[in-house]
């Protein structure tokens, strides 16, 4: 009986294991079938035959990029542990020391952008720790592959024919193509309708090189934010906790859309007061987050420019990281 028990174990082992492999041939082949009706509707589009023979010479099918998408940190880390491995005191120095040696470019464009050094340094080490981290995925293939996808096939899409315009366009460089699973580039980790939209060849070299120049990186992430309204020496967030109950309407605990803003002065009459229980101060609007929506897990007030970040990178988490850092900064 155990012999069969054993057998019988086996067997399904195996199953398992051929309906897997079955699963990732089909895939696999699908894309290709996928593929080739894309390079059909981006000529159609006006990319150039040329452009999509260079790009797509080597573009397959990535299984790995599936199961990225699948396992974000943004969504099975919870706050305290998210933001801990990212806003730490050792990245804080080193972009301290970042900011000494190459503080003049850095001043010059904080002035031109009216963003502030500190932001731009926490975005930087956030996303790349410095560049150190910009990502060894073909970039090609993984658009290509998510847009295959159906999760968010419609935005993978367009990302990857926004980059095919850009190739055509003499832009960007297919050979240099390398950067995160999710088709980000360089040391600012930007989509390429940020690159088409905010990128800028800021050392005037007549190229945009987001990845070996500091100067076209730092330039680039500062007109990214600036242009979709960040306001210098405003607040981004305020850390909080309730001295009573509140309706969950005023709580959100979706990044997708913030909303019940109200003025400081409202949430003070709610029973929202700062972490160490002394009265709120200021009276700009905010709005009450709760990203892990659980007892005894942070709390927070965000203002404007949080929802600037959110824009940057559409995670709760992320814009709290990115506000703590740039305080530790």
């Amino acid at each position: 009986m155990l012999h069969i028990l054993k057998i019988l174990i086996l067997s399904i082992g195996l199953v398992f294991f051929f309906l897997n492999l079955s699963w990732a041939e089909l895939s696999s082949s699908g894309f290709k079938i996928w593929l080739e009706d894309f390079k059909i509707q981006a000529i159609k589009k006006g990319i150039s035959q040329k452009t999509i023979d260079i790009t797509f010479k080597n573009a397959k099918f990535l299984e790995k990029v599936i199961s990225y998408d699948r396992k974000q940190p943004e969504f099975y880390e919870d706050t305290i542990t998210y933001v801990s491995k990212r806003a730490t005191k050792s990245r804080a120095d080193k972009a301290t020391n970042l900011l000494k040696k190459n503080e003049k470019v850095f001043i010059e464009i904080e002035k031109k952008f009216n963003v502030e050094k500190e932001i731009l340094l926490a975005l930087w080490g956030i996303e790349t720790n410095f560049g150190k981290h910009v990502g060894k995925m073909d970039i090609i293939s993984s658009l290509a592959t998510l847009s295959y996808d159906k999760r968010r096939s419609k935005f993978f899409s367009s990302q990857l024919l926004t980059l095919l315009n850009l190739i055509d366009k003499k832009i960007v460089d297919p050979s240099t193509l390398y950067g995160s699973w999710a088709g980000a580039y360089g040391n600012f980790q930007f989509m390429p309708s940020t690159i088409n939209n905010y990128a800028i060849d800021y050392d005037e070299n007549g190229k945009i090189e987001l990845k070996h120049s500091l100067k076209d990186s730092l330039a680039s992430a500062a007109n990214y934010i600036n242009k979709i309204g960040w306001k210098k020496n405003t607040p981004c967030f305020k850390k909080v906790k309730l001295t009573k109950k509140i309706k969950k309407k005023y709580i959100n605990t979706s990044a997708r859309k913030i909303s019940h803003k109200l003025k400081i002065s409202s949430w003070s009459k709610k029973g929202v007061v700062n972490l160490d229980g002394s009265k709120l101060k200021n009276n700009y609007k905010a709005a009450l987050i709760f990203p892990d929506n659980k007892p005894n897990s942070p709390m927070y007030l965000v203002f404007d420019n949080y929802e600037k970040i959110l824009k940057w990178n559409r995670s709760l988490r992320f814009g709290i990281s990115v506000c703590t850092l740039a305080k530790m900064i």
